[in-house]
């Protein structure tokens, strides 16, 4: 399953690399031909694009690699630490948007309205839709943040270019500071969806306590057997995409010390069993 996993994100990320730089060429040198802010922007967004799917490569790479002596429970956080390398790498790029459009606003547009950026759109639409759906098979079928992050940004940007389409068309009847404000959207647009990507690593890197429905299916699991007494603690850290989980379980004092490693060696394979659960440890105390 994890070779599977790794194997699947690396095509994901290669085939997002390939098409991106293709929507880069023509993005680029259409809507700086035409002086499109809109779709000068949506061009830069394209070359975060491809440095996102380059990031989802090389740390699906390196995330992939087992554990060793020097990493005990493998190199499962390498995808958080490129991840939130994406989330900062559009926040700049937004930021560089941002400012032309508004100067553009500001200023005056020098759009002239060309056949070719409609063509360009409906590209760039086809292209990325057809990326998202790929890629959203492969994150229903295997849990990580490189794939919904890649899923994501192909998403938003079947949104985005849509967006620059209506702006183009409006040239058609000399309304030019929808394609400002158009730029300005996108540059706010990727600012927030970095920023989003950017939280979600760093909560990861920083050690965030699993989700309250995975705890509360631990607890199930846990206060299924009747010999445990109490559940003292439930402590849990990431190992990459999965948790690992320490119990603190209370039993009676006069239980064996085999039946109560018994027990607890029963619930750390039970609990281990879950989607998103690395490994178990339970400890056990007398009551």
């Amino acid at each position: 399953m994890e070779d599977k996993r790794f194997s699947q994100t690396k095509k994901v990320g290669i085939l997002g690399i390939l098409g991106n730089i293709f929507l880069l060429i023509i993005k680029g040198f259409i809507g700086f031909a035409t002086k499109s802010q809109a779709m000068i922007a949506d061009s830069f967004n394209s070359a975060g694009d491809i440095f996102a799917s380059l990031m989802t490569f090389i740390g699906n790479k390196i995330s992939s690699a087992p554990q060793d002596e020097d990493h005990n429970f493998g190199h499962g956080k390498a995808e958080y630490i490129f991840s939130m390398f994406i989330g900062i790498s559009m926040f700049v790029v937004s930021f560089k948007l941002l400012y032309d459009s508004i100067r553009t606003l500001l200023f005056g547009s020098e759009l002239t309205f060309s056949w070719l950026l409609v063509v360009t759109c409906f590209i760039t639409i086809g292209v990325k839709l057809f990326l998202y759906l790929y890629t959203r098979s492969s994150a229903k079928k295997f849990n990580t943040i490189l794939l919904k992050a890649n899923m994501n940004d192909h998403r938003n940007d079947c949104i985005v270019t849509t967006f620059t389409l209506i702006s183009v068309l409006l040239t058609l009847k000399d309304i030019y500071w929808f394609d400002s404000l158009t730029g300005i959207g996108i540059s706010i647009w990727i600012a927030y969806t970095g920023m989003k990507f950017f939280i979600e690593s760093f909560n990861v890197l920083m050690d965030i306590s699993v989700d309250d429905k995975t705890k509360d299916l631990i607890l199930d699991i846990v206060n299924s057997y009747q010999d445990i007494k109490e559940v003292k603690s439930i402590s849990s850290s990431p190992v990459g995409y999965k948790y690992m989980i320490v119990i603190v379980i209370c039993v009676d004092g006069n239980m064996s010390t085999f039946d109560s490693h018994a027990l607890a060696d029963s619930v750390e394979l039970s609990v281990t069993a879950l989607d998103n659960v690395y490994r178990t440890i339970v400890h056990v105390e007398p009551i």
